[in-house]
């Protein structure tokens, strides 16, 4: 010991180096169970457009880290981005996405195709390959509106980037099993975007009915998801007190028909 010594750290290094930051041992439980996660988004395609939903709990573990948790981003006038795992992370490349599609706009006086979007995105989720497996996953789903086509069209991926488009719907997160078996049953092709909100809420909801980690509706709180409705018109962000009444109109079917609307056979 040398107590003459004037910095902590170089002391700290000659006699308890296991006390420093980078010396400690890796926890018993994965390191990405230490940080937030974000859970359940859903997206679904509709008349001239696109709507994503995104419920609002992030969870530590098996503890709830926060109840009112935001997933779902506006990324440019035509596109919106939801996030599943690691949420800091995932948060973070939502904002640099969105400063990547304006600085391109800029620059080149017109906005990126749809497609260059999704590629972008994709090399943003690669570079993230080395935390991803340290257990710093995040993956994100992107929707966006096609001038081109007048359609709403949605991308998954995977930690090694992607993209992958699908057709109609798709959700992502932990709860994305059971959202994707209710998207399933009640999606239609033709729906009008009002419609498609209904549907994405009653997937959130049936997710939340199975998945801890997914939150469902907090009417007492008033926490109600993040719903954003993409078309011609641009990105729209529902205001809480319209996706309020949406909630209320499924809550109010749900206590005569707890597991939801029934799809017909024909």
């Amino acid at each position: 010991m040398n107590p003459g010594v004037s910095s902590f750290t170089e002391f700290l290094t000659s006699y308890a180096p296991d006390l420093l930051p980078g010396r400690r041992a890796v926890p018993g439980a994965a390191a990405g169970d230490e940080i937030p996660h974000a859970t359940t988004i859903v997206t679904v395609s509709c008349q001239g457009g696109v709507v994503m939903a995104g419920d609002r709990r992030s969870t530590m573990g098996n503890m709830i880290a926060q109840r009112d948790i935001e997933k779902v981003f506006r990324t440019d006038e035509y596109s919106c981005m939801g996030i599943a795992g690691t949420a800091s992370l995932g948060i973070e490349v939502a904002r640099l996405f969105a400063v990547e599609l304006e600085h391109y706009e800029k620059n080149e006086g017109r906005t990126l195709s749809v497609e260059g979007k999704a590629n972008r995105l994709a090399t943003m989720v690669r570079n993230n390959l080395t935390a991803a497996m340290q257990g710093f996953v995040f993956v994100p789903l992107l929707a966006a509106y096609d001038e081109i086509t007048d359609t709403g069209r949605i991308f998954g991926y995977d930690v090694g980037g992607g993209p992958y488009e699908h057709k109609g719907f798709y959700s992502i997160g932990s709860g994305s099993i059971f959202a994707r078996g209710s998207l399933k049953k009640l999606y239609r092709e033709d729906a009008a975007p009002d419609d498609a909100v209904l549907t994405c809420l009653q997937a959130l909801y049936d997710a939340a009915d199975d998945d801890s980690a997914t939150g469902g509706p907090d009417v007492t709180r008033r926490i109600w998801p993040v719903v954003a409705v993409i078309t011609a018109d641009g990105f729209r962000r529902l205001p809480d007190d319209e996706v309020a009444g949406y909630v209320q109109t499924l809550l109010d079917a749900r206590m005569t028909a707890p597991d939801g609307p029934v799809a017909p056979l024909r």
